[in-house]
C-alpha cells in the first residue's frame, strides 16, 4: 500500500483586514485636523489659557517691581551760622522752600577750660559752618541765589535780624562725602589726643624720675652729714 501524503493547502493572508486598516488611515486623513491650541472638538485648549494668563501675570508684577527712579539730592554749604542758631531753628527757617532731609552743624571748638564752664549749658554752644540736604535738587539750587547775602529775617524783634545768609550749593557731593570727612577728622583727632597724652605721660615720668633721684641724693647727703658729725663727736671724745 502506498502511503498517501497530505498536501496542506497554502494559508491564505488576511488580505481583507489589511484593506480595511487602508481605508481607515485615508478616511481619517481626509477629515479636517484640529488646529494647534484647539480640541479634537474644535474647543480652545484651556492650558493654553492657563499659559497666557500665566504671562500676563508675570509681565505685570515685573513692571511692578521694577525700582522707582530715585530723587536726586541737594545739598548746600552754610558758611556762616549766626548766634543762638541751631538745627531746629534752621529746618523751620529754610523748610518753607522745600523738603528738607539731614543737617549737620559743625560746633565750635573751644578750649578745654571753655569746653568745661560750656559742658553744663548745652544751650551755649555756637556753631561755625553746616550742610543742609534738601530731597529735591532743583530746589537746592534755586534757594541759594534767593538767599544768599540776604537778610535771614526780616523781624526786628527777630534775634537774626542783622545776620545774612551765605551759601553755596555743592555740585556733585554727595552726603557720603560728608560722613568721611568727620569720620577723618574725628580719627585725626583722636590721634592727635593720644600722641598729647602719650607725650604727657613721658613728661610725668620723667618728671618723676627726677624727682626720686633728687630725693634720693638728698637723703644720701643727710646720712653724710650725720656720719661726719659721729665721727667728729667720737674724735673729741677721745682727745
Amino acid at each position: 500500500m502506498k502511503k498517501i501524503k497530505n498536501k496542506s493547502k497554502p494559508k491564505s493572508k488576511p488580505i481583507s483586514m489589511e484593506v480595511e486598516e487602508t481605508e481607515l488611515e485615508e478616511a481619517r486623513s481626509d477629515e479636517p485636523q484640529p488646529e494647534e491650541g484647539e480640541s479634537a472638538n474644535g474647543e480652545a485648549n484651556p492650558s493654553d489659557d492657563d499659559d497666557e494668563m500665566e504671562l500676563a501675570n508675570f509681565k505685570a508684577t515685573s513692571s511692578s517691581s521694577a525700582p522707582a527712579k530715585k530723587r536726586k539730592m541737594g545739598i548746600i554749604y552754610i558758611s556762616n551760622i549766626p548766634k543762638h542758631m541751631n538745627v531746629t531753628r534752621l529746618r523751620e527757617i529754610l523748610g518753607e522752600y522745600g523738603t528738607i532731609g539731614r543737617v549737620y552743624l559743625q560746633p565750635e571748638k573751644l578750649s578745654s577750660a571753655k569746653a568745661k564752664k560750656n559742658k553744663r549749658k548745652r544751650y551755649n554752644i555756637h556753631f561755625t559752618e553746616g550742610w543742609v540736604e534738601f530731597k529735591s535738587k532743583r530746589v537746592a539750587k534755586q534757594i541759594v541765589p534767593l538767599l544768599n547775602n540776604k537778610q535771614i529775617s526780616g523781624r526786628k524783634t527777630s534775634q537774626f535780624y542783622d545776620s545774612l545768609w551765605s551759601m553755596k550749593y555743592l555740585p556733585r557731593f554727595k552726603w557720603v562725602h560728608l560722613t568721611e570727612r568727620m569720620n577723618y577728622e574725628q580719627a585725626v583727632h583722636k590721634q592727635r589726643l593720644h600722641t598729647e597724652v602719650s607725650q604727657a605721660r613721658k613728661e610725668t615720668t620723667f618728671f618723676q624720675n627726677n624727682l626720686d633721684k633728687s630725693e634720693f641724693i638728698k637723703k644720701q647727703a643727710k646720712k653724710a652729714k650725720k656720719a661726719e658729725k659721729a665721727l667728729a663727736a667720737k674724735s673729741d671724745s677721745d682727745a
